[in-house]
C-alpha cells in the first residue's frame, strides 16, 4: 500500500510539474507569430479607398473602433468618434473578462511599423507581443488577400488622429492562457472574380465575418449549425438579441428572392434616413446588427453573399429574436 501511495504521489508530482511547465511555456512563449520587418505599404489612392470601403462597409472595423449611439436604432456610429477605440465588451454582456477596443488612428498607431499592423490584423497579436480577444475576428482577415489588408492599412494611415487612450482589456481565467493559443499565421487568399459570385461571395462573407455572428455558441464555442442564427447578444437592461437563420430554410431565408436580400440593407442607404430613437426604459426593440455601415456595400458584393448563402445548407430552426428586458 505504501508502494502505491508512494508511486501515485509521484504521478501526481509529475502531473503538476508538466502542468506549470505547460502553463509557463504558453505564456512565455506564445504567441509566436513574426512580425515582417521590411514591409511598406505604399498608401495608392486605390488602396485607401478600397480599405475605407472594407473598413466602413465589409469588415466593419469602424463598427468596434468607434462610438456608437445604443440610443438609436442598430447603434449607428457617433459622428466625430471614428477609430477612437473605447467600445467595451465586458461580463455584463457574457464576455470572459473586459475587452475594450483599441485606439486605431494614427494617433495611437503612429509608432507601429506595416509589419506590426499586418501581424495584428490577421493573427491578433499587438505591438507588444500579447494577443487580442478574437471578439475581432482576426482569424477571418487572416484568411483575405494579402492586397485587401494592404488596403486597410493604407486606409487607416489616413484616419484624422484622435486623442484617445481606451483603457486596458483583461481576460479572465483560463482564457486569459486560453487566448495566446489562439493566434498563428495568416493563410492568405487570393480574391476570387466577381464573375465567380459564389466564391467572390464567400470571400465576403468571411471578410465580414457573417458566420461569427449568426452562428450559435456558448461559452466562446460555436455549437450551433453554422449560419443558422441564434448567436444572443445581451444587452445591459437584460435583454437579449439574437443573430438570425441565414441559411435557405423556410426558417431562414428560404422566402426571401435576391432583390428582397438587397432591398434590406440598401434601405438605410437613403440621406434622408435617420435612425429612429431607441427608449432601453420602455424596452424597445434594439440590434447590434449595423446597418448604417452595411448599407455602404455596392448592389453586387450584395448580391454575391446572396448567391453564397443560397448554396448553405437548409437549415430547420426558427429563431426567437428578441426578448425584451425583465419586467416588459
Amino acid at each position: 500500500m505504501k508502494k502505491f501511495l508512494k508511486v501515485l504521489g509521484i504521478l501526481l508530482l509529475v502531473l503538476v510539474l508538466a502542468g506549470g511547465g505547460l502553463v509557463l511555456y504558453i505564456t512565455q512563449a506564445l504567441p509566436q507569430v513574426a512580425v515582417q520587418p521590411d514591409l511598406k505599404v505604399e498608401a495608392t489612392p486605390e488602396r485607401v479607398a478600397r480599405g475605407a470601403y472594407l473598413a466602413n462597409h465589409i469588415c466593419v472595423c469602424m463598427d468596434c473602433h468607434s462610438t456608437r449611439d445604443w440610443q438609436a436604432y442598430s447603434g449607428p456610429l457617433t459622428p466625430g468618434t471614428l477609430g477612437k477605440g473605447g467600445e467595451r465588451f465586458d461580463r455584463a454582456l457574457g464576455f470572459p473578462g473586459v475587452f475594450v477596443s483599441k485606439n486605431i488612428t494614427p494617433f495611437a498607431l503612429k509608432d507601429w511599423s506595416d509589419g506590426e499592423l499586418y501581424r495584428a490584423i490577421t493573427s491578433g497579436v499587438s505591438r507588444d507581443g500579447h494577443p487580442f480577444f478574437p471578439v475581432m475576428p482576426y482569424p477571418n482577415y487572416g484568411k483575405m488577400d494579402t492586397e485587401d489588408i494592404y488596403s486597410l492599412i493604407a486606409y487607416l494611415r489616413t484616419l484624422p488622429p484622435q486623442a484617445s487612450t481606451p483603457e486596458g482589456s483583461e481576460a479572465d481565467f483560463p482564457v486569459s492562457i486560453i487566448l495566446r493559443t489562439i493566434p498563428e499565421e495568416p493563410h492568405p487568399v487570393a480574391k476570387p472574380s466577381p464573375s465567380d459570385a459564389v466564391a467572390y461571395g464567400a470571400y465576403l462573407v468571411n471578410a465580414a465575418g457573417c458566420g461569427e455572428c449568426h452562428t450559435r455558441a456558448e461559452k466562446g464555442k460555436k455549437v450551433g449549425a453554422p449560419f443558422a442564427g441564434g448567436f444572443a447578444f445581451n444587452f445591459p437592461n437584460g435583454s437579449v438579441v439574437r443573430s438570425s437563420n441565414l441559411t435557405p430554410h423556410a426558417d431562414g431565408l428560404g422566402a426571401w428572392d435576391k432583390d428582397t436580400f438587397i432591398a434590406r440593407f440598401k434601405q438605410y442607404a437613403d440621406s434622408a434616413y435617420v435612425p429612429p430613437a431607441v427608449d432601453w426604459n420602455a424596452g424597445d426593440f434594439q440590434t447590434v446588427m449595423p446597418w448604417t455601415m452595411y448599407t455602404g456595400m455596392t448592389e453586387q458584393d450584395l448580391g454575391a453573399i446572396w448567391d453564397y448563402l443560397r448554396t448553405l445548407p437548409a437549415v430547420a430552426g426558427k429563431v426567437e429574436k428578441w426578448t425584451p428586458p425583465p419586467g416588459r
